[in-house]
Order: structure tokens, then C-alpha cells, then sequence
């Protein structure tokens, strides 16, 4: 089985690149980000993310999600995931700093993220944009409500881009001057590499 994962910003156009490809290929299966129960759950709890307790909740509902996920995925010969578990750990250690505090993560999700770790993907890739690119595409975007954008390109993305880009199963592709389909056929050609490999 082979188990990659498609990174980057909101907007930058990676659930696009996903479905032209699907179109394209039904050998490839794609895994799209799925949180609609956790969302469903944490507003039902009234759980607030800004808050220390609650937070480590919200992050185990978000990892133990992702751990199903991951084993959904793992049942065909090659899965592609839209965002994948290397996203949640991602976040999971990263949002307090992007919100100024300074909480013990790790100890109390050792854990699950213990499991998380056993759904990390064999390679990653990374779409890259300019931030100005990322606020344009998201404009023309009328079909996605991302109230999350400008806290996540200011606070949250100068942060994803040093963690992502300093590993090294993590591949880059720049993406400012690329059409949806350019996008996608790079998208395509790595993963053919990847499953040749």
C-alpha cells in the first residue's frame, strides 16, 4: 500500500488538483479531509479551542478521526489524502504557539499521537503560493466559506511552511503561475513516481 498526502494553504488549490485527477484516474483513491462528525460533536460539547482542556479534547476527537480515516485509506493499493494525519500533528502542536500561549500538548496526547504517527504517509507534497496568491484564489473561491483564512495565512502559515519544508519526505512544487490543470497534471506525475519507486 502505498500512502502519500497532498499539502499546502487553504486556497492554494489542492482539493481541485484532487478531483481532476479522480476524473482522470479511478485506480488513484483519494481521501478528501472528512471532519464534518468531530465539527458536529465539538459544537454540540460547546468545546472552545481557546480554552487548555477543551483544546486537548478537540485534538483528540481530530486525531482519533484521522486514525479511521487512515485505515479507510489503507485498504487500496495506492490512497492519496487530502491533508493527512501529518496535518493534524501539524496543528495539534502548532496552534497554541499561533495564538500566543505556551501549553503542554504533547504529555497529554502522547497517546494518540503515538497512533497518529503509525498514519504518517510514505511522501508528501507540497503545494507552495505566494500569500498574495492564496488571498486572490480564495476570493474567486465563492463556493467555500473559510472564515479561518486570514487567521490561518497570517498566524498559522509561517509556521506550516518551516515545519513542512524542513523534512524530508516532503516534496515542494510552486504553484503562483500554474493553471488548475498544470497543477494538476504535477500533482499526477508525482504520484506516479511514487508508486514506482
Amino acid at each position: 500500500m502505498v500512502n502519500l498526502s497532498l499539502q499546502g494553504s487553504m486556497a492554494v488549490g489542492k482539493t481541485t488538483a484532487l478531483r481532476l485527477i479522480e476524473k482522470h484516474d479511478s485506480t488513484i483513491h483519494i481521501s478528501y479531509e472528512e471532519n464534518k462528525q468531530v465539527v458536529d460533536e465539538i459544537r454540540n460539547r460547546k468545546l472552545d479551542k481557546n480554552r487548555y482542556n477543551d483544546y486537548i479534547e478537540i485534538q483528540r476527537l481530530f486525531i482519533l478521526n484521522e486514525v479511521k480515516r487512515y485505515q479507510l485509506a489503507s485498504q487500496y493499493n495506492c490512497s492519496i489524502m487530502d491533508f493527512g494525519a501529518e496535518e493534524i500533528e501539524f496543528y495539534t502542536l502548532n496552534y497554541p504557539k499561533a495564538i500566543g500561549v505556551d501549553w503542554e500538548v504533547a504529555k497529554p496526547l502522547e497517546t494518540e499521537l503515538k497512533l497518529l504517527k503509525r498514519c504518517f504517509p510514505k511522501r508528501i507534497l507540497y503545494l507552495n503560493a505566494a500569500n498574495e496568491t492564496l488571498v486572490e484564489r480564495k476570493k474567486r473561491d465563492i463556493s467555500r466559506n473559510r472564515e479561518f483564512f486570514d487567521f490561518y495565512v497570517q498566524k498559522l502559515l509561517p509556521l506550516k511552511r518551516e515545519w513542512f519544508f524542513n523534512q524530508d519526505v516532503v516534496d515542494v512544487i510552486e504553484v503562483d503561475s500554474k493553471s488548475e490543470r498544470e497543477v494538476s497534471d504535477s500533482v499526477y506525475e508525482w504520484i506516479g513516481i511514487q508508486m514506482n519507486k
